[in-house]
């Protein structure tokens, strides 16, 4: 029984290359869990509920109404893991009413080799997750998505950093 339950999770990853933006500075706008509105182009606010900024156990709550002619979008999502030093975190989603169930993601800022070694001003973010599967969609429409919010957040600190 345990297997069947792996087998029906979704898992995927998502990479993007930032050029022109440091790892501290790409760190410093992923790390910031509250402000994904001004990065991702799909959610308008996003705000802290409970937790302290930057710790593990912080609760944020994100709204959408992108969508045109569709109720607001929303989800609560916890801060499961924060490291500074191995510019990685990790979030769930608690509760939401855009269709998940169990949803984890990680999402880590590397330095990329081959860089201009003058400036350092070359990185990489890498996005994956685990998930139950998600009413009305695919494995490949969510892999998808996560890729055009990393893209759209790479043009966006290439433009602001």
């Amino acid at each position: 029984m345990e297997q069947e339950t792996a087998a029906s999770k979704w898992e995927g990853k998502q990479a993007v290359q930032v050029n022109g933006v440091k790892v501290e500075q790409a760190w410093s706008v992923v790390s910031d869990f509250c402000n994904v509105h001004e990065w991702f182009p799909t959610v308008d606010t996003c705000h802290r509920v409970e937790g302290t900024d930057g710790q593990t156990g912080l609760v944020r709550y994100c709204t959408s109404n992108k969508i045109k002619d569709e109720e607001t979008k929303w989800a609560k999502e916890r801060l499961v893991e924060i490291d500074p030093v191995g510019r990685c975190l990790s979030y769930e989603v608690l509760e939401n009413n855009v269709g998940f169930g169990s949803y984890v993601a990680t999402v880590k800022v590397l330095p990329v080799d081959g860089g201009d070694e003058s400036d350092g001003k070359i990185c990489r973010i890498e996005w994956s997750f685990v998930s139950d599967p998600v009413d009305g969609w695919t494995k490949e429409n969510l892999e998808s998505y996560v890729g055009f919010c990393l893209q759209h957040m790479a043009d966006k600190m290439e433009m602001n950093l």
